[in-house]
């Protein structure tokens, strides 16, 4: 725990600028990223007496051990930098906004040359365009299927679009009239383009334009007397009218607009967020949120705007750089809309406002609702908010007061000096001694931090891997922890009171392996145990608690001790334990899988000279197998398209051909 005034910046040094600054701890991690209009004024805060401070405040600057900043131009490039920063380093002391849900998206790729309507999950992709999120994938596909009769747009994937094409037949779909077929020339692709783009202004709220168009065209219908023809087109406009009664208009006055809400309380909140564009509610989606830093409710809204305009505008502005037809206009693509309805403003609602108007492309207003529509709508918001938290809490309750007991009872139980804010757990998956791999997991503040495991695959002293499971564990914390000193080197560990001023971007990133952990735990007894002390004290590693877990009774060995540590069962430091130790033996037997799988795969080719897997198919289509080229003579390997005198040699070679 490090003491403030030993490197607190001197008087006169931090200009009155504003900027952005950064928390680092002593091994060089930024613990937390902040803005601020004066850098003077507001790192001073930090700097007070600690019985003044928050609690989370005085943890922070106790386990920081430097400051640095960087001076901007304006408030609106101070918040950019920010953003990302945080997004960039990750910080624990940052408040973190958590999807309570992986959230489905109705997207189209007008980025590819056939585009295709799919749900999607997870990160937005370039040349994409996205709509929702909605609550269950069972209602996008209610919405897609409905909207095929009239917008007929590829749904296939790749390989069923390839073999469609192969094969001169469209899927089912084609045959019913709910594809275009593009697959075997029904359509161009510049038209099936524009089948999309339709779509997407259907779904981007533009719906009378096509509903004008139909009751048009089954009007010219009936009066040529093509009733089939009028009678499709009755069926068509009653499939966008379903698809338009899905989303209940909430604003009368096409409103493009994010209504945000927030329940909660001093440790934790749930936040919601409906997404209205044409007055009709488009999407939904919600947070929960651990209150790490110090946050008032304002600044708790900055962060959210932050976080979710952020993430997505990136992704519309690579869209449009991505395609090479003509795109709508920022704004019309941008997932920032018109309006954004906010529980309380944000302190620097201004800045706020020129940064989403950046990102939109045009001006945007930040503001509370006051009354009518508007204020009724955000209180329905504010309701799924409270309803959320509730939920949340049901599901966890107790989790933060629970993982606290639980680092607390470890570091008890092993004397440690501090809690194990972050531990290490490794293990060994191997079959009779083959494919050995071991895995490295990573727990902080006792949750998984999936980003950080690693595998390693074990060679051995003869690259035949190690001889059993303590030298497989002596050679995994060995590679770890020499990685981390390298990295520490290659970084320089800053000393206690470095800081200062630095560039926006300073061009040091943080090697996979740079920081150590409080705490090693090994599957294992005192023979696994003894191996990782061994490899740590070779070098020189004496700062880092170590410990074994031994699956039969669940004890737990230190270093050169005859008895174990006997934890209480059912303790919540045991728990925690046990859950870091299965967490790392699912993720050996997974590499190990992995690594096996591919071994059982491998060729007799695979690792000639010059032969890569182009020509190595080319050679097992020719002869049809591994077997008949082992009879074939040199002249008759050389003579494959794509295969010379010297390749032919070094197959014959590796293969135990004799010239003939």
């Amino acid at each position: 725990m490090a003491d403030p005034s030993t490197y607190r910046p001197r008087p006169g040094q931090v200009p009155d600028s504003p900027g952005v600054y950064r928390f680092r701890d002593e091994h060089g991690r930024v613990i937390y990223v902040g803005k601020a209009k004066s850098l003077r004024s507001r790192l001073s805060n930090y700097f007070q007496d600690l019985s003044a401070l928050h609690p989370r405040t005085q943890q922070m600057v106790t386990t920081a051990a430097s400051v640095e900043w960087t001076v901007v131009g304006t408030e609106v490039e101070a918040l950019a930098l920010e953003y990302s920063w945080i997004k960039e380093y990750d910080p624990r002391f940052n408040v973190k906004y958590r999807d309570d849900k992986s959230y489905p998206y109705l997207a189209v790729t007008l980025g590819e040359e056939i585009p295709r309507v799919q749900v999607m999950r997870g990160r937005k992709r370039p040349g994409t365009r996205y709509f929702g999120p909605y609550g269950h994938a069972w209602a996008i596909r209610e919405t897609v299927d409905l909207l095929l009769r009239v917008f007929p747009v590829r749904t296939c994937s790749s390989g069923v679009y390839r073999r469609a094409q192969q094969a001169g037949r469209p899927c089912l779909l084609g045959y019913i009239d709910k594809c275009s077929a593009p697959c075997v020339g029904r359509i161009s692709p510049d038209a099936h383009h524009a089948l999309a783009e339709d779509f997407c202004d259907f779904m981007a709220g533009d719906t009378q334009k096509f509903v004008r168009r139909l009751e048009k065209e089954m009007a010219r219908a009936s009066q040529n007397l093509e009733f089939e023809l009028a009678a499709k087109l009755r069926d068509d406009l009653g499939a966008l009218t379903r698809a338009t009664e899905k989303n209940a208009v909430v604003l009368g006055d096409g409103t493009d607009a994010d209504v945000f809400a927030m329940s909660g309380d001093e440790l934790e909140a749930a936040v919601q967020v409906f997404h209205v564009r044409g007055g009709r509610i488009r999407g939904q989606r919600g947070w929960v949120v651990e209150k790490v830093e110090d946050l008032q409710e304002a600044d708790l809204v900055e962060h959210l705007l932050q976080q979710v305009y952020g993430e997505e505008a990136p992704a519309v502005e690579r869209a449009s750089q991505g395609s090479s037809r003509p795109e709508r206009s920022v704004a019309a693509t941008s997932p920032v809309p018109r309006e954004v309805l906010v529980p309380v403003l944000p302190a620097d609602v201004e800045q706020v406002e020129a940064w989403l108007s950046g990102l939109r492309g045009s001006k945007v207003r930040v503001r509370v609702p006051q009354r009518g529509d508007k204020k009724a709508l955000a209180q329905t918001v504010l309701r799924n908010a409270e309803q959320a938290l509730a939920l949340h809490r049901t599901k966890r309750a107790g989790d933060l007061t629970t993982r606290s007991q639980a680092l607390q009872e470890i570091t008890d139980a092993l004397g440690l000096d501090s809690a194990p804010l972050r531990i290490e757990c490794y293990d060994i998956s191997t079959t009779q001694g083959t494919y050995q791999v071991g895995s490295m997991v990573v727990f902080e503040d006792g949750l998984p931090r999936k980003s950080e495991y690693r595998h390693f695959s074990v060679r051995g002293e003869d690259g035949d891997g190690a001889r059993d499971d303590t030298a497989a564990i002596h050679e995994v914390l060995t590679r770890r922890f020499r990685r981390y000193l390298e990295d520490s080197a290659r970084m320089g560990t800053p000393e206690l009171g470095a800081g200062g001023e630095v560039p926006a971007t300073d061009g040091h990133a943080p090697g996979r392996f740079a920081y150590p952990p409080q705490l090693v735990v090994v599957d294992g007894g005192p023979p696994q145990v003894a191996a990782a002390a061994r490899a740590m004290s070779e070098l020189g590693v004496d700062d880092v608690a170590l410990c074994g877990l031994a699956k039969r009774l669940e004890e737990v060995w230190l270093p050169g001790d005859e008895h174990p540590v006997i934890l209480r069962r059912g303790s919540q430091g045991l728990y925690l334990l046990q859950r870091v130790r299965d967490e790392a033996h699912r993720f050996a037997l997974r590499g190990h899988r992995t690594r096996r799988s591919a071994g059982m795969t491998t060729s007799a080719l695979d690792g000639v000279p010059g032969l890569g897997p182009t020509r190595a198919a080319a050679l097992l289509d020719h002869f049809g197998s591994v077997a008949r080229l082992r009879q074939a003579s040199v002249e008759d390997i050389a003579a494959v398209k794509g295969i010379g005198p010297a390749t032919a040699a070094a197959v014959a070679e590796a293969l135990g051909v004799g010239a003939r």
